[in-house]
């Protein structure tokens, strides 16, 4: 996700620094290397699980903004760490959640988030704003739901975000194309919805499963309720009855999370192997294709977008705002494959919004409570057009 940000930087003048920093420092070599230019591009070795060396490498570089591309499972120390620092804060997913202790799939515990929203007024009395849920999903497709409600509909009966693409890998049995820490996080807690009158509550993994007809070939795709940060941050700006995330995985992907679970091997917790403590979760990682290095293997579309469905001037009316990125178009313009390219335009428009004045906040803030409309109309300038369909796409 860093470098898919950083190649999509290197065309803004306005951006004078961007400091590469990463546990392992020759990947951020390579990523310094591949965009050309050392005094833009600095490298610094950085262990995001110590947040004293987070707030000294911010202060270092005196930077403007501590932008968290990693895990979230290292979400709360990037973001005390930028709030310390005096430095605004920026990430693609929240902070984790704790499913409940006694029913995790009707009542939640902790939800995404939650950590950081209980920090909102200390953010406001020390004037910094952190933007939270700022990548495709969350991100660009909660501007969508703002989008929707500020001038497409009267009332709002439904906003579901729906995922799908026709993306294959040559040459794996199976390749996810995006962290599979995350995956395994968001695929196997306990899904999310929200309704009016009820507030948020669990369901089932993969439940509810849809088939949803995605626009630009990609076409019919079943879709199951998964764990996603647009589910909290929607209702707390945009008036809806009903909130939702569903995602096109397919019944081997699903099947292989599900042995996953079943085996343990999901578990974050450490365990001794041999004399090493090592975490099961950071076995399977290990185990498979790093996702950054797929692209050239990869073929096919992906879709994010934001279906919504109300009525406008007493006329039911349904819609799906969506963006398309063809993994073939991403290798040529950035280098990066469809999915993490497609993440990362929308931390750097946010970027420019801010940069230029346009968005202006304190606190906590997600997608939903800025302006929309400058957030799209720089969409196709930053290589990502939005589409819009109309009709029905059930």
């Amino acid at each position: 996700m860093g470098e898919a940000i950083a190649a999509i930087a290197k065309s803004r003048d306005w951006m004078n620094l961007m400091v590469l920093a990463d546990y392992n420092i020759e990947r951020a070599k390579e990523v310094q290397k591949k965009l050309g230019d050392e005094v833009r591009y600095p490298v610094e070795t950085i262990d995001a699980s110590n947040q004293e060396n987070i707030e000294a490498l911010a202060r270092k570089y005196e930077v403007d903004l501590i932008m968290n591309a990693v895990d979230p499972l290292f979400n709360k120390q990037i973001f005390a760490a930028a709030y310390n620092a005096g430095v605004n804060y920026m990430d693609m997913a929240m902070t984790l959640s704790e499913p409940h202790p006694a029913d995790p799939f009707n009542k939640t515990g902790v939800k995404l988030g939650d950590h950081q929203f209980e920090k909102a007024r200390d953010w406001e009395k020390k004037g910094l704003v952190a933007l939270v849920g700022f990548g495709v999903e969350p991100g660009m497709a909660d501007v969508f739901a703002r989008y929707a409600a500020d001038h497409l509909f009267d009332e709002i009966e439904e906003i579901g975000i729906r995922d799908g693409s026709n993306l294959v890998v040559e040459g794996y049995k199976f390749a996810p194309t995006f962290s599979i820490w995350t995956t395994i996080e968001e695929c196997l807690n306990p899904p999310v919805i929200y309704e009016e009158g009820k507030g948020w509550f669990t369901t089932a993994p993969f439940s509810e499963p849809e088939v949803f007809d995605f626009p630009e070939g990609i076409g019919k795709v079943e879709v199951v309720n998964v764990e996603h940060e647009e589910v909290m941050l929607v209702p707390r700006w945009v008036k809806t009855k009903r909130a939702t995330f569903k995602y096109g995985l397919g019944d081997e992907f699903m099947d292989v999370l599900k042995t996953l679970h079943k085996l343990g091997l999901d578990n974050k917790d450490k365990i001794k192997v041999k004399g090493v403590e090592v975490s099961p979760r950071d076995v399977v990682a290990a185990c498979l294709p790093d996702p950054a290095h797929l692209g050239e293997k990869m073929h096919g579309k992906t879709c994010a977008g934001t279906w919504v469905k109300g009525t406008k001037d007493g006329k039911k009316k349904e819609v799906y705002l969506y963006q398309v990125a063809d993994n073939q178009d991403c290798m040529a313009k950035w280098g990066c494959q469809a999915v993490v390219a497609q993440t990362a335009f929308t931390p750097m428009i946010a970027m420019d919004l801010l940069e230029h004045g346009i968005w202006k906040g304190v606190g906590v803030l997600g997608p939903e409570a800025f302006d929309p409309v400058p957030f799209m109309d720089r969409m196709t300038e930053y290589g990502f057009p939005y589409g819009v369909r109309e009709e029905s796409p059930l």
